[in-house]
C-alpha cells in the first residue's frame, strides 16, 4: 500500500493541504480521516470546505451527517459514536450523490466504506506537529496525493 507523509508544523499548513487536496476535488470523492482529538480533522475539512465556499464548518458530533451547499455538496460525518446506528444510517448513499464526502473517524465504519477514497491520518507529534499519513485507494487518489505534495 503507496503512502505519502507530510509533516505540517501548523494550523495554517494543515489548512493549506486540505485547500490543495480540495483544488483537485471531483465528484463522489471520499476522504476518511483518522487520529486522535486534536489532532486536526476538523480543521482539515474546514479547509476543505473553505475551498469549496462554505464559510462555516460545525462538528457534526451530535448529528452525524451534516450537508453543506458549495462549489460541490460536502456531507461531513463524524462516525465517532455510530456503533448503535449505523445499520439503518445508510451512510454508503452519500458515495454516490456527486458530492465529497468526508468522514472523520471512519476507521469506525470500515466495512462500510468504498474501495476507492483517500485515507488521511493524522498523528500528533508536537503542540502544533503533526505528520500526515495520505493512503490513497485507486488510481484518482494517487494522482491527487502525487500532484499536491
Amino acid at each position: 500500500m503507496e503512502e505519502y507523509k507530510i509533516v505540517v508544523k501548523s494550523e495554517n499548513e494543515t489548512i493549506t493541504l486540505a485547500q490543495n487536496i480540495e483544488s483537485e476535488k471531483f465528484p463522489n470523492m471520499v476522504i476518511c480521516l483518522n487520529g486522535d482529538l486534536g489532532s486536526g480533522k476538523t480543521l482539515f475539512t474546514k479547509g476543505f470546505a473553505h475551498g469549496l465556499g462554505i464559510e462555516e464548518i460545525t462538528s457534526p458530533t451530535f448529528t452525524i451527517i451534516k450537508e453543506y451547499q458549495g462549489e460541490l455538496m460536502l456531507y461531513h460525518m463524524d462516525v465517532y459514536r455510530l456503533e448503535d446506528f449505523e445499520e439503518e444510517m445508510g451512510i454508503e448513499e452519500y458515495f454516490d450523490r456527486g458530492g465529497v464526502t468526508i468522514i472523520e473517524w471512519a476507521e469506525m465504519i470500515k466495512d462500510k466504506l468504498p474501495e476507492e477514497r483517500l485515507d488521511i491520518k493524522f498523528i500528533i507529534t508536537g503542540e502544533n506537529t503533526r505528520t500526515i499519513i495520505l493512503t490513497p485507494h485507486g488510481e484518482k487518489y494517487r494522482s491527487i496525493c502525487e500532484d499536491v505534495l
